[in-house]
């Protein structure tokens, strides 16, 4: 017989307070080797197979050449593997089911910040890229609706603005560099999108300041360790303080307008100034809202950045595939003017699968730096918990098991029918899971306007041999930029055409 206790059931009530904010970190550079050498020391099992031994000429090629060792270390050793990069050994996981494993259904094992993501709170604080838990999870859940369609269209309006501006001022048979133009449109979009500043106005120091501030993350490994005056992290410091001055004072001005004022406001930051967590009411502090936007200005400014400027690459190489744009362009638009509404995949589905494939190729956020919070199994491998590990999107988009001839440039491979046959986490540009990216419709936006008011009027030719080298600090860039010469739109050169 089963006596069934009276003593009634405890339920858990789910947590509903305001979340503590994160811990600070250290970023002093002995605390740091100090912090790898405990998680080497302490580890709970053994470390994935891979090449542990020290190796400086391995750590300067993976700065150099990240692709060929990832790709190499998989080939050899399977999709979970170490490589020990300087002191540290790192655990690196690629492919479909590793990417689904860590975005999705295994998420809770892993820390951004712990991982190499929290370098980035000196400039970026504790916003949604630098933060775990259930203080992610309330900035994003109180952040969600400035990214719904009617907002994003609101923004639509600027982006247009912004762009046909630039792109008036090009002539026939003039040298641009498609990188740094794109880099200082996308930053005076972001600008007025995010916070409402005039771009042209005392606000403008903003953007000097945020490349400033942004330049620390361009050095290699051993200068970002240097401190002291005249130092790129000094420079980093400064920086941030400049932009915290500007943008918490603008937040101090904006708290003494009414809440509907900010609401109507346009921009995120008016937004984020009236929002209030749906739990509890609480809103958030000037402290977070400068946080956040930071966190957005510095994610979508060079994403768009990066897969603009490969885009066109990618075009000058192939011209055959411009013949399905323009056409595209000249059914759908015609000759009338531009509008968000146009601005949609679905509206142009032949620019959509050519962005899709660009950002296969090239995904700004080419890695994804965590540390492991507690041992797992993968594909029969240990996992120890406290070491540093990725997952990359770069290298998950050229393994050959996956995309056949990875190298080349095919959008058919997003077609409406090849696209439902890509595995599931086998394409992962903007992260996944309750990670994915809160900007990617403006991001994508974005693109899609630069990329089609370009097309509407000019052709862009590369270099003649078509290379380009890549750098992967902060995201994935030209190294010397993206030189490019404006011709006429149905004029063509043989230059196009080199691979």
């Amino acid at each position: 017989m089963v006596v069934m206790s009276a003593t009634p059931l405890k339920r858990t009530r789910p947590d509903t307070s305001k979340p503590e904010s994160p811990a600070p970190l250290s970023f002093s550079p002995i605390s740091r080797l100090m912090r790898e050498f405990r998680a080497e020391r302490d580890k709970d099992c053994a470390y994935p197979p891979g090449d542990m031994r020290p190796s400086l000429k391995r750590t300067l090629g993976f700065q150099r050449d990240p692709l060929s060792h990832l790709l190499e270390g998989y080939e050899k050793f399977g999709p979970v593997f170490t490589l020990r990069l300087m002191s540290v050994p790192v655990v690196f996981m690629l492919g479909p089911e590793a990417n689904h494993f860590v975005l999705v259904s295994d998420a809770e094992k892993f820390s951004w910040r712990e991982g190499s993501l929290g370098d980035l709170t000196p400039l970026l604080g504790d916003g949604l890229l630098t933060t775990d838990g259930r203080y992610h999870r309330r900035g994003r859940q109180i952040m969600l609706p400035a990214f719904h369609r009617d907002r994003i269209a609101m923004a639509g309006n600027v982006m247009l603005e912004e762009i046909e501006t630039a792109v008036g001022g090009w002539e026939q048979d003039e040298q641009i560099d498609i990188y740094d133009w794109t880099r200082h449109l996308a930053l005076r979009i972001a600008m007025r999108a995010l916070f409402g500043f005039d771009p042209d106005g005392r606000e403008g120091r903003t953007a000097s300041d945020f490349e400033a501030a942004l330049a620390y993350y361009s050095n290699d490994y051993f200068r970002q360790m240097l401190r002291g005056p005249g130092s790129p992290f000094n420079r980093l410091t400064k920086a941030s303080a400049r932009l915290d001055e500007l943008i918490l004072g603008e937040i101090a001005d904006r708290r003494s307008a009414s809440t509907t004022a900010n609401q109507n406001s346009g921009d995120l930051l008016g937004m984020l100034l009236a929002a209030t967590d749906a739990e509890d009411g609480s809103g958030l502090s000037a402290r977070e809202i400068r946080d956040q936007v930071m966190t957005l200005l510095f994610a979508g400014h060079d994403t768009t950045t990066s897969t603009v400027t490969f885009l066109f690459h990618e075009l000058a190489k192939n011209p055959e595939a411009l013949v399905p744009l323009l056409e595209e362009q000249s059914a759908v638009l015609g000759n009338r003017p531009l509008t968000p509404a146009d601005l949609t995949g679905e509206a142009l589905p032949k620019l959509e699968m050519v962005v899709d494939e660009i950002l296969r190729l090239y995904p700004p956020a080419w890695i994804g730096p965590r540390r492991v919070t507690e041992q797992f199994e993968f594909n029969g491998i240990k996992v120890p918990k406290g070491v540093p590990l990725s997952y990359s999107s770069w290298a998950s988009h050229h393994l050959p098991d996956v995309w056949p001839d990875p190298e080349e440039f095919r959008p058919e491979r997003f077609s409406k029918e090849n696209k439902p046959l890509i595995p599931k986490g086998a394409y992962v540009p903007f992260g996944g899971g309750s990670r994915t990216c809160i900007g990617m419709r403006f991001g994508q936006m974005e693109v899609r306007a630069i990329a089609t008011t370009i097309l509407r009027r000019w052709r862009l030719e590369g270099q003649a041999d078509g290379s380009v080298e890549i750098r992967q600090m902060p995201t994935l860039s030209p190294r010397d930029g993206m030189p490019m010469m404006v011709r006429a739109r149905g004029a063509h050169s043989s230059a196009n055409s080199q691979g």
